[in-house]
């Protein structure tokens, strides 16, 4: 990463802390276990780690429903523990994301157990209540994104509240200044505390519409998106007023200028929106967010067609703003199970690596990318995940994304000397890292020399990108800075690919992906192969 330009260009790798490294035998990955795993996340060559929420919480969604902002919780660890997290990780060059969950807390909040005991306490105004219509049901039409209305009703005032996910998730009202206030509050408390990011789940999802609105209905036709499979009724609107409101602009300012007030701290936002790709634009204008990423990419198109649609999309909306790729992450099946099947192969695991890295952007990489991990298939007995038990079998959930790391063959993957919280399958055990580490070929020394030589093209780093026609399965741009202009080749398909029409001269030696070659002019590309070459 260029000295002096933040978190542009950074290589963000996601840890997922309860899968990642378990110190105490009870199942579940920690703070103490991910800052004795380090070390291996520094080796890799990015430049950060975001780590998922560890806050107090009843952990009815895995975190993301918070009951206290400024501690960490006992299955975590605690908060001395996430200062020798933050403290290693400095001295290892590592900067330190944290997610931040601003639109909605637990029902265990203090906040909210004040607010639902009346109509007239203190903090009564904090969440989004509503009366019921004259025959008792919800105020308007709108839908929780993990099923059923999101709604719910509250016995003591007589009054719904708001939930976008789970109903253990009431909305904060950012209508009222002092909500807005005390959630800038803090996020202070850990930029005081030294962390240098905060990735800002569901960023768009702060304001609703005041005058609750119903959301117009959507054609079948349009039924996609993130993870809404069509019987998902939450698929089945327009989500015009339950989120992105004209509003939260204001907050992005008021956030962006607290962040100012610190050096080189970065903030990611989370967008899922009706398009994702302009409120991406409208977040990360000069002034809001740093940077923002959306679930284009985290989608099952992988078509040379869609990802260059989609960047192009997005590019041309940007202006000065910067985005973020991801194709794996915590809420969506793997991308090598994804993309290329139950039958994929390292080849595309050390493709799918190059070509999100190879995109302008920043970039987050999911922990266990590097390993190239398939999906695993977890059985309903076993499962955790409320959004995959509601949904079954049709959706699964995400727990497939979610099982633990695995360091070594052992029973137990070297990440817990008790039962894990997910199991463990076997086909995760045979790319451990251990075994990985001893073969110069895998997936993790392809991912680690490729991030390493990233690191050196400023053009990857910090350009422009320009796309090239090029006929499918073949995906080719040029990235551009500071004197250095880069043509990237990839071919997304599992047979070998000749380009006739490929003119720039000599191939670079890149390490990592399988690399294609140039014979009598043409540009020969193995199955998932990978070429880059130096323009004049």
């Amino acid at each position: 990463m260029a000295a002096g330009n933040g978190w542009r260009g950074a290589v963000i790798y996601q840890v997922y802390p309860r899968s990642f490294s378990d110190s105490n035998g009870d199942g579940v990955g920690d703070l103490p276990g991910l800052l004795a795993r380090l070390d291996h996340i520094a080796s890799l060559g990015v430049d950060a780690i975001w780590i998922s929420p560890f806050f107090t919480s009843p952990m009815a969604d895995f975190g993301y429903d918070i009951a206290d902002y400024r501690n960490v919780d006992p299955l975590f660890g605690t908060l001395a523990d996430f200062d020798r997290v933050l403290a290693k990780a400095h001295a290892l060059g590592l900067k330190v994301m944290i997610d931040q969950v601003l639109s909605h807390c637990s029902i265990a909040h203090p906040w909210f157990q004040e607010s639902r005991q009346s109509r007239d306490n203190p903090k009564a105004d904090w969440f989004v209540w509503a009366d019921p219509k004259p025959d008792g049901t919800p105020p308007n039409n709108w839908l929780s994104i993990f099923g059923g209305v999101a709604w719910q009703w509250e016995p003591r005032r007589g009054q719904y509240y708001l939930h976008n996910f789970l109903a253990s998730q009431p909305d904060l009202n950012f209508h009222n200044p002092a909500v807005r206030a005390a959630q800038l509050d803090n996020v202070k408390f850990w930029l005081d505390r030294g962390v240098d990011g905060l990735r800002l789940d569901a960023i768009n999802f702060c304001f609703h519409d005041a005058q609750l609105r119903d959301n117009p209905p959507k054609p079948a036709a349009l039924r996609t998106g993130r993870g809404f499979s069509p019987d998902n009724p939450y698929a089945f609107q327009y989500h015009w007023y339950n989120n992105t409101q004209p509003e939260n602009l204001g907050f992005l300012h008021e956030l962006r200028a607290l962040m100012d007030r610190y050096p080189d701290v970065g903030a990611l936002g989370e967008i899922s929106s009706e398009d994702s790709l302009a409120t991406m634009a409208e977040y990360c204008a000069p002034g809001r967010l740093h940077m923002g990423y959306s679930f284009e990419l985290l989608t099952e198109d992988a078509s040379p067609a869609y990802i260059r649609a989609t960047v192009e999309a997005l590019e041309a909306k940007l202006g000065a703003g910067w985005p973020c790729w991801a194709i794996s992450n915590h809420d969506v099946q793997r991308a090598v199970t994804r993309w290329g099947g139950v039958d994929a192969d390292d080849a595309l695991a050390k493709q799918l690596v190059a070509l999100v890295c190879a995109l302008r952007g920043s970039v987050c990489l999911y922990q266990g990318e590097e390993l190239g991990l398939p999906e695993a298939e977890v059985p309903f007995e076993a499962l955790q995940d409320p959004y995959g038990k509601a949904f079954w079998p049709n959706f699964k959930g995400r727990d497939g994304c979610r099982t633990p790391l695995p360091w070594d063959a052992s029973a137990q993957a070297g990440f817990t000397t008790g039962t894990p919280w997910l199991p463990i399958p076997a086909a995760h055990r045979a790319r451990s890292v251990a075994a990985q580490e001893q073969d110069p070929r895998s997936v993790l020394h392809a991912t680690r020399a490729f991030l390493h030589w990233r690191r050196q093209q400023p053009a990857l780093v910090e350009g422009g990108i320009r796309f090239l026609d090029a006929p499918p399965p073949l995906l080719a741009f040029v990235r551009e800075h500071a004197g250095q202009r880069l043509l990237a080749v990839f071919n997304l398909s599992s047979t070998p690919v000749a380009w006739p029409a490929f003119a720039a001269g000599e191939l670079l030696a890149v390490p990592g992906p399988e690399a294609g070659h140039l014979r009598d002019g043409i540009l020969h590309l193995p199955p998932r192969g990978v070429a880059f070459a130096a323009l004049e």
